[in-house]
């Protein structure tokens, strides 16, 4: 109580839990060309030339290459544009997205 008989307001802090982050993931394959998964790396997720090369790579070697950690929304449409860029170039190439 305040000196004029009001209740206080009591601060309640709400805790903001940051959202979920999600790996968006390449997948190896016998046809879709170094070239073209560069190009992918490189128009979708922004990558510069010698980390889209090292992915690659990665994805040729391991079977598979982490493109980058994002929110679900945006991990969401980033595997849904190499899908459809890969279709449209011809190329099975493969991208999921995992939980971090």
């Amino acid at each position: 109580m305040s000196d004029f008989g009001i209740q206080e307001e009591t601060k309640i802090e709400d805790e903001v839990a940051e959202p979920p982050r999600y790996k968006v993931i390449l997948h190896n394959d016998d046809y879709t060309t170094f070239e073209f998964v560069i190009y992918i790396l490189k128009i979708v997720f922004l990558k510069p030339a010698k980390e889209a090369e090292r992915i690659t790579r990665d994805v040729h070697k391991r079977g598979y290459g982490v493109c980058g950690i994002y929110t679900c929304e945006i991990a969401e449409t980033k595997v849904l544009t190499v899908h459809q860029l890969s279709e449209e170039a011809g190329f099975p190439l493969r991208c999921t997205m995992e939980k971090d």
